[in-house]
């Protein structure tokens, strides 16, 4: 019997990131799983699974993955380590029609790769089958918890990366005590689930949204908008969920009534770039704009939130956004800004548990499909490039290799 050899790529892409598709113990239930595949890891110095830990684990290890079949990474793949005709399954930050990643789309496609893009793996309703959103959601609301604390010198907290793991995490969260703040979750996939995982754990009363428009409270609140609570369509007819999903350039937002209520907001809605944005520069210099914390989770560039206007790093989390002058700031440096965590790569935070956590949504719902008959079209659907073309989903990013 033939063996398909998988890789596990070590991550080159900078900052670093530890995370890893599959850790040991997960290698070898694959091997068993499906006797028919081989897996190798490719050494790597930084990883939150050691080297050491995958060969105690009597998985192979080499330092180029020439030999491997299919490729696993996290991050982008930098252009000089891709390998011609193969397959690699990672997030290629090029569905949006990035700019930064347009020389990696034409090297993957003159290379003749075949690239499958987890954020494009899908079930038959559209729902995503593997993601790092619920440990996005859980450091995006711890960070943002913790960023309040400091903008009102409420407490100091470790920050998630200082935390061993995620029990480490909640057991510092626990320690806080919240004065009757309002807090407003928007979205409602994992990337909110895990956010209210958080705050549910802290004890936050959680009430509806029409109760918490108008709502006074002598203690901590939250909810969570989803959509229909903040778009509205443009012609007077009732919000309609397919619609707004198939044609959100007929919606307007009506974010504002809530800015006017909410003193930490929470952003982990995905934004379609062709959807309303949630508020404006000139909603924020309105003198009853309440935000003055904002976790952008989502992180979308000059995108629904106009105070993220860059990305922060892990160990550079914050910053201050100036309504009057549209910058960037010092962080916590004038009592009129809005400081703003928006660290795109949340997951790195807890490395370990996430990457455990990816690894069991990737053995249960993408690796039956990739190495079977892909029935259902997951694997399909997830496909952006095969035989140096763009597959017919994904068609509409001609210009943008072109650089047109």
């Amino acid at each position: 019997m033939r063996h398909i050899k998988i890789g596990i790529l070590k991550e080159g892409k900078i900052p670093v990131d530890e995370r890893v598709a599959l850790t040991p113990s997960q290698c070898v239930r694959v091997e068993k799983i499906f006797p028919e595949v081989k897996i190798i890891v490719q050494k790597s110095p930084v990883r939150c699974c050691s080297d050491q830990e995958y060969m105690n684990a009597q998985i192979e290890m080499a330092d180029n993955m020439l030999e491997c079949d299919i490729l696993l990474g996290i991050k982008e793949v930098p252009v000089i380590e891709l390998i011609d005709n193969k397959t690699y399954l990672f997030f290629s930050h090029t569905i949006k029609e990035q700019p930064y990643n347009r020389v990696l789309i034409r090297e993957i496609l003159r290379k003749k790769i075949r690239l499958i893009d987890y954020e494009c793996l899908t079930d038959t309703s559209g729902a995503r089958v593997i993601s790092f959103g619920r440990y996005a959601g859980i450091v995006g609301a711890y960070n943002g918890i913790l960023t309040y604390g400091l903008r009102y010198n409420l407490f100091n907290l470790r920050h998630a990366h200082e935390c061993d793991d995620l029990e480490d995490l909640k057991s510092e969260y626990k320690k806080v005590t919240l004065p009757s703040v309002k807090i407003a979750i928007t979205g409602g996939g994992r990337v909110a689930k895990g956010a209210m995982e958080v705050l549910d754990d802290m004890s936050i009363t959680k009430v509806p949204p029409e109760e918490y428009l108008n709502g006074r409270y002598d203690k901590p609140v939250y909810t969570q908008f989803r959509s229909e609570y903040y778009n509205m369509n443009s012609n007077g007819e009732p919000y309609d969920r397919q619609e707004f999903h198939e044609h959100p350039e007929r919606f307007v937002s009506d974010f504002y009534k809530f800015a006017r209520n909410t003193d930490l907001l929470i952003a982990a809605a995905y934004w379609d770039t062709d959807a309303p944005v949630l508020f404006t520069r000139e909603d924020m210099l309105k003198e009853d704009f309440r935000i003055k914390v904002i976790a952008d989770i989502t992180c979308d560039i000059e995108g629904s939130i106009p105070s993220t206007k860059k990305a922060s790093t892990i160990d550079d989390p914050l910053y201050d956004y100036n309504p009057k002058t549209n910058t960037v700031e010092e962080p916590m440096s004038d009592e009129s800004n809005i400081t703003v965590m928006a660290v795109d790569n949340l997951p790195c935070e807890l490395p370990t548990d996430s990457s455990y956590n990816f690894g069991e949504q990737l053995i249960a719902n993408t690796l039956p499909s990739l190495l079977g008959t892909d029935d259902e079209g997951i694997i399909a659907r997830g496909t952006v490039t095969l035989n140096g073309s763009l597959t017919q989903d994904f068609a509409y990013l001609q210009d943008y290799v072109e650089g047109k």
